[in-house]
């Protein structure tokens, strides 16, 4: 991984981590707690692909594990995240775009899904039995209903964010949207990078019209 790529990731899943423990853990909220870790290893598979959403995922999930409160065994929610992160990874289209904010909403409750599963797997292999008394059903709903939520504020952020740092030529050409602009244009129904570009094209044809008029007054 390039420099300016681990510094920005370090970065964002310090702060998601912060969020996470420090705010959306204390909210009480019923069932399981809202992931903005994982949504961040999302945003960054997206864009970096699968080997690096594979680092990323297990870096993210082993300060998970060591940071205050845990109460699990270190090395459990990095091996979780490591394979979300590959996985998620492997969703990135060859050009860079996503047309439509349904694959990666998909990806998101599956991720989601997956990710209570699988840390609720390893967790009965070393002994660890909450998931059973907490609820795996109930668990599995308000994870993939409260990730799903913060999904469209928080993934296309992070994938702007992370193509803006490539230096990609994508997030500056006026015609095609990168994959933040294709969640967020899919999502509200707008297409930006369409809007951006007719705007343009309809002033250059309104300035041509106006020195052809111009051009016809001074010449009678």
């Amino acid at each position: 991984m390039r420099f300016n790529r681990i510094l920005l990731s370090v970065t964002l899943v310090v702060v998601a981590l912060v969020i996470q423990v420090t705010v959306l853990a204390r909210l009480q909220l019923p069932g399981a707690v809202p992931d903005l870790t994982l949504l961040v290893v999302l945003g960054l598979a997206f864009v970096y692909g699968h080997v690096s959403g594979a680092l990323i995922g297990f870096g993210a999930g082993l300060l998970a594990d060591l940071a205050p409160p845990a109460d699990h065994a270190a090395g459990r929610y990095a091996l979780v995240l490591c394979v979300i992160g590959y996985l998620a990874g492997l969703v990135k289209p060859e050009n860079g775009r996503l047309r439509s904010a349904t694959a990666p909403m998909l990806v998101v409750v599956a991720a989601a899904l997956g990710s209570t599963l699988l840390y609720a797997g390893v967790g009965a292999l070393v002994g660890d039995t909450a998931a059973r008394h907490v609820g795996l059903g109930g668990l599995l709903f308000t994870a993939a209903l409260y990730d799903l939520m913060l999904a469209p504020f928080v993934v296309p952020v992070i994938m702007a964010l992370a193509r803006r740092g490539e230096n990609d030529p994508l997030t500056e050409t006026s015609g095609g949207a990168d994959v933040s602009a294709g969640w967020l244009s899919s999502g509200t129904g707008l297409r930006i990078g369409e809007q951006k570009g007719g705007l343009r094209l309809r002033a250059a044809r309104s300035r041509a019209s106006k020195a052809g008029r111009i051009k016809g007054v001074k010449r009678l």
